[in-house]
This record gives structure tokens, sequence and C-alpha cells, in this order.
């Protein structure tokens, strides 16, 4: 593995579509017991089902810290690869390696920097080192050259492409005092562009109310295919996420793309809003001496946190009446893929959800 100085745009690479193939997925066993309640054990079957449904289409790699490799490997199917590599927790979306790939068919890894959400300043634990070595470390092993980005705070979750010239993300993220303060807008966009090797980016103003990620681009927005994107939804204006989502309709639709074309935006409908219990608060344990959740908290559920395999949508379910009329919106929206609802209260309890808890590794143009 080379660590490299230079930038995919120099190099002739690019990030490509969570749409177009894949090699494989990564995800990370949970195990912190300040994220996942009572001992992750809810959070563990709900990694297996996510992980097996992936599995189905893909090669899924799940690393494991020393302590809990027996207990994953035991509880994970046979053809699922499990590898011991220690982190500080579970979300392999935010810092495992952004893979960008050539027309010469190989690919590179991208190493951001991670400072868990915001470093000192809002970050959501300390300490992040363990993370922020985990991109190399996957690079290492699969033998892939990895573009030294350390410099710069950012996260897998933050940033959607079409795969074709366009990014996405949210100001509320790429913008917040905890991630790169001493860069403009302007530098921060042409970070992405140099690094996603993208010639636009677009900015929506926000994401999901609550989200603890200082609202990440995919937890309210994705792209379906080139110049479509599924944006959550709720038609309650007295809901605080009304006129949230009502800025990214405005924006995205006087927006477009890189090849210029107008930005079709599908409604993908929000559940009601989801509140942790107190029963679910008292498996977590304490962080600093401080609980991790507050009482009553509203946890940022979304349908658009959703994960496109080789041949599936991984999406989150949970038990709410809307669950059957998103799970239908993706169905229409992707006919050739197979739309597996997932049961993810006990992921979203952890801060995010099935996109979150995964990074696909995509297959090399030929």
């Amino acid at each position: 593995m080379r660590i490299l100085n230079t930038t995919p745009k120099q190099d002739g690479y690019r990030m490509p579509a969570e749409y177009e193939p894949h090699d494989g997925c990564i995800i990370i066993w949970p195990e912190r017991a300040d994220s996942w309640q009572y001992g992750a054990v809810a959070a563990r079957k709900a990694f297996v089902k996510v992980a097996a449904a992936i599995a189905e289409t893909e090669k899924v790699t799940v690393c494991a810290s020393e302590a809990q490799y027996d207990n994953a490997r035991e509880m994970l199917p046979p053809h699922i690869r499990v590898v011991e590599m220690s982190g500080n927790d579970s979300w392999a979306r935010d810092y495992m390696p952004t893979f960008v790939i050539s027309d010469r068919g190989d690919k590179r890894g991208i190493d951001w920097g991670f400072n868990a959400w915001g470093g000192l300043v809002d970050g959501l634990y300390f300490p992040w080192d363990k993370d922020n070595k985990m991109a190399r470390k996957m690079c290492d092993m699969l033998d892939t050259d990895v573009y030294d980005a350390r410099d710069f705070i950012l996260e897998g979750g933050s940033i959607h492409v079409d795969g074709e010239g366009t990014a996405m993300v949210t100001e509320a993220c790429l913008l917040s005092e905890g991630r790169n303060p001493h860069m403009s807008k302007q530098e921060i966009e042409d970070k992405l562009k140099n690094y996603l090797n993208v010639e636009k980016v677009l900015w929506l103003p926000c994401g999901i109310y609550n989200d603890e990620t200082n609202q990440h681009i995919d937890n309210i927005c994705a792209f379906v295919r080139p110049a479509h994107v599924v944006l959550a939804w709720t038609d309650n204006e007295n809901d605080v996420q009304y006129e949230m989502s009502k800025a990214c309709l405005d924006y995205l639709e006087n927006e477009t793309d890189a090849l210029g074309r107008k930005i079709t935006v599908h409604k993908l409908p929000l559940p009601s809003p989801v509140y942790i219990t107190d029963e679910e608060r008292e498996g977590l344990e304490h962080m600093d001496m401080e609980p991790t959740r507050q009482e009553n908290e509203r946890l940022a559920a979304s349908y658009v946190n959703f994960y496109i395999s080789n041949g599936a949508i991984i999406m989150p379910g949970f038990n709410d009446e809307n669950d059957v009329k998103a799970k239908a919106v993706l169905e229409e929206l992707f006919p050739e893929r197979k739309v597996i609802q997932i049961y993810a209260r006990d992921i979203l309890i952890g801060g995010g959800n099935i996109h979150c808890i995964t990074q696909q590794i995509p297959k090399c143009n030929q």
C-alpha cells in the first residue's frame, strides 16, 4: 500500500455512485456500551440481518475487535468474512475509506480526517484515534493505495455522488464549526472537487432534525440515478422537520446537476417522530458521567438511510404506518433491485442507521 499525496482528480480517479457495481461492503461490529443499549445484544442482531441481506448479492467484510471476534464469527453466516480490527465505534460509512476508481481498472481509497463529528467543539465521543486508523488498515488489507486527506475532516455519510460529476452535501454539516473552520465554503468545495473528481457540488441547507452528525446528507437526500434524488419528506407543517425538508426541496428544484439537467425530486415519507423510551435510555452506559441520550429525545429516523447493494435496497423500518409507503416508493424507483426492509430501531438508538453502518467497495471499471 502506498500513501499518496496527490489527488484523485490529478490521477484520473473518481468516486462512483453507490448504485454502480460493487466488489463488496464493509461493516463494523457494534460493541460500545454508551452507544448500544444493554450490551449491544439487540444491535448485533440487527447488524447480522443487514449483513446477511447485503451478502445475498455482494461480499461482506465485518471488522470486529479482539474481544468480540469470536462472538461476531459465531453470529454471522459463514460466507461473511470476519476480520479483527479495532475501532472506537461502529460507523463504517464515516471513517472507512471512500473508494475511487479509474478507467484503467483499479481502485484507491481516501483517508479523510475523522474527529467524531465535531472534535472538541461538538464531537460525540473521545478518543477517536482507533477510528482514524481504520481507513488505512482496510486499504492495507485490500492491497489498495490510499490518498492522505487527514488534514481535511470529512465523514462518508456527509457526501453523496451521482457518478457523473455531481456531489451533494449539507451546509449544516460541512460548514459546522467542528469540521474545518479554517476553510471557506469555496475552499471546502474545491477540496471535494479534487478528491471526489466532480464538477459541481450541491449544497443542501440542512438535514434531519436532531441528527447529531450535524445533519449528514445521507439521512435527508440520496441519488437514486443521475438527476434523480429521494428527499425525506413530511406533510405535517407543524413538525419542525417540515421547514427543513421544504428548504431542501426549494433548493433542489432550482438547481441543475453537473451536466445541466434539472433535478427530479421524489419525496420519501418520513416515519412518525421516533422518541427514545426510558427503558432504552436505562440500557445505555453514561459517557464522561453524562447520559448518552436525553429523556424523550427525538431520534433522527429516516427511510433515506438505505444501502444500495448489487441486487437489493436494504432499508430501515420502524414498525410505522409509513414503512409500507416508503418501501413502495423505493420499489418503484429501483425496479431491478429487491427492496429488503429491516426493523432498525436498535440501530437508530446508536445514532445512525443502515447506510451509516455500511461502506461499499466499488467494482473497478474494466
